[in-house]
């Protein structure tokens, strides 16, 4: 079984985090080895201030349907409220950083370039720098493993916010050693810190891990879907394309 980077932070790495106030990029998947969310974990942890929940495209909940935006709400636990990184702003305001310390991400990627939890990584990255708040990744498979490259790299002159970076199409690193990449290669200025995973090898694809699939967004219910989402995202361009040139 794999011990999570979230396992790991509470663990082995809580002084990263103690007589702090945090943020906390995730959503649905972001889940312990047992299924127990981060929010509750780390608002329950002695001597941590959780301050702010920021949500992703797909919403905090993982539901709401590809390139709808995603609205503010309260978390009703926590009463902590819930910035939206998808909708009137991607990237975290002064004002929503405003008495954090330290922010954590925590989210499973799906191992391909076009998935937006990427791109609001480097921009959460980029926030986190200017304002002076550390920026914690807790690191979590790769789910199509961590050997295979395939496909073109992004040309810069076409990023957009499904791909802001020059990777391949499917790039074999965990979110954690993408945080490391853009760190080093777009040279922020940042304090980073990687809270690493125990037990996954490069080798490993998700269901090798022990670990229970949870969906990343209503158009990847099953691990199969991880097989086929990089073709797929082209065939469904070519499609959409096809129907603009029929018109």
């Amino acid at each position: 079984m794999i011990k999570l980077g979230l396992s790991s932070l509470l663990q082995e790495k809580a002084n990263l985090i103690q007589n702090r106030s945090i943020g906390i990029i995730t959503n649905a998947t972001g889940v312990d080895e047992g299924l127990r969310d981060n929010v509750s974990l780390l608002a329950d942890f002695s001597r941590v201030n959780l301050r702010a929940l920021f949500a992703p495209e797909h919403g905090f909940w993982g539901a709401t349907k590809d390139g709808l935006p995603v609205s503010f709400t309260i978390n009703e636990r926590t009463k902590t409220p819930i910035y939206s990184l998808y909708g009137e702003t991607t990237k975290p305001t002064d004002e929503m950083l405003g008495g954090i310390d330290a922010l954590i991400f925590d989210i499973q990627d799906v191992g391909a370039r076009f998935y937006t939890f990427i791109s609001t990584m480097i921009l959460a990255m980029e926030a986190a720098g200017e304002c002076g708040v550390d920026f914690i990744v807790l690191d979590r498979p790769n789910p199509i493993n961590g050997i295979a490259v395939e496909g073109n790299i992004l040309n810069e002159k076409f990023a957009s916010f499904v791909g802001k970076h020059p990777l391949p199409v499917r790039h074999g690193l965990t979110i954690g050693e993408l945080a490391l990449l853009f760190k080093d290669e777009l040279k922020l200025d940042l304090n980073l810190e990687v809270v690493r995973m125990q037990g996954w090898r490069r080798e490993m694809w998700y269901d090798d891990t022990g670990l229970q699939w949870v969906l990343p967004s209503p158009t990847h219910a099953h691990l199969d879907d991880g097989n086929v989402v990089s073709g797929d995202v082209f065939y469904r361009r070519y499609q959409s394309l096809r129907r603009t040139w029929d018109n």
